[in-house]
C-alpha cells in the first residue's frame, strides 16, 4: 500500500500527536507492544539496497527505496519494493532484466542501510539515528547518549506503522525496535 507524503513526516506527525494527546499519563495506559513477527526484513522507504547484477557494471549500484516505494533501476525503471523481502526484489529485477535486456540476468540484492529510527524525550540527544538490527530501546536509548536524570526509564511508548496505520504501544526497555520506529522515553514524576 502506498500512501502519500513523506513516512517519516507521518511518524513524526503521529508521535507528536500522542505526546500531545497522552499529557501527563504516560505510556502506562497504552496497549503493550505486539510480538515481533518472525520472517524476512520487508524493504520500505528510507532503506537503501545494494543491487549487484552479474557483468552488468553499469547497472550495479546502491539505490534507495523512495518514498513511494520503488528503487528505480537503469534500463528497467521504477521497481515496486515496499514491504518485499530482499529475495522478491532480486526475482523483481530479474524478471524486468529478462524481459527482452538480458539473457538469464543472475542478480543479487542485499541492505546497505536501513532506515533511521526517531528517539523522543527524555534522552541527552533525541533525534533521528541509523538503525542497527536487532536494536532493544535501551540500545537505542544509548545510541542517543542515554537517559537524562528526569527520565522514567521503565515508561517509553513505540510508534510503528502496522498494517499500512500508525499505532503507538507500551514497549518494555528490551523490546525490539524496528526501522522508522519512534521511541518517546517519558519524564518521571518525583
Amino acid at each position: 500500500m502506498h500512501v502519500g507524503g513523506s513516512f517519516a513526516a507521518r511518524v513524526l506527525a503521529a508521535a507528536t500527536l500522542s505526546i500531545l494527546v497522552a499529557g501527563c499519563t504516560g505510556a502506562g495506559s497504552l496497549p503493550p507492544l505486539p510480538a515481533q513477527v518472525e520472517g524476512p526484513y520487508k524493504l520500505g522507504a528510507g532503506d537503501r539496497v545494494r543491487l549487484v547484477v552479474f557483468g552488468q557494471d553499469e547497472l550495479t549500484g546502491e539505490y534507495l527505496v523512495s518514498d513511494s516505494g520503488f528503487v528505480t533501476v537503469p534500463l528497467i525503471g521504477a521497481v515496486d519494493a515496499e514491504g518485499m523481502s530482499v529475495q522478491e526484489l532480486e526475482n523483481a529485477v530479474s524478471g524486468k532484466l529478462a524481459e527482452g535486456i538480458l539473457v538469464a540476468p543472475n542478480t543479487t540484492v542485499e541492505i546497505a542501510t536501513y532506515r533511521p529510527f526517531y528517539i523522543l524525550g527524555e534522552t541527552k540527544a533525541p533525534g533521528q539515528y541509523p538503525f542497527v538490527p536487532r536494536m532493544t530501546v535501551l540500545t537505542a536509548v544509548s545510541i542517543s547518549g542515554g537517559f537524562t536524570f528526569r527520565a522514567d526509564q521503565d515508561t517509553v511508548s513505540i510508534t510503528r506503522e502496522v498494517d499500512g496505520e500508525l499505532a503507538e504501544f507500551r514497549a518494555d526497555p528490551l523490546a525490539f525496535v524496528q526501522p522508522g520506529d519512534v521511541i518517546n522515553v517519558y519524564e518521571r514524576y518525583f
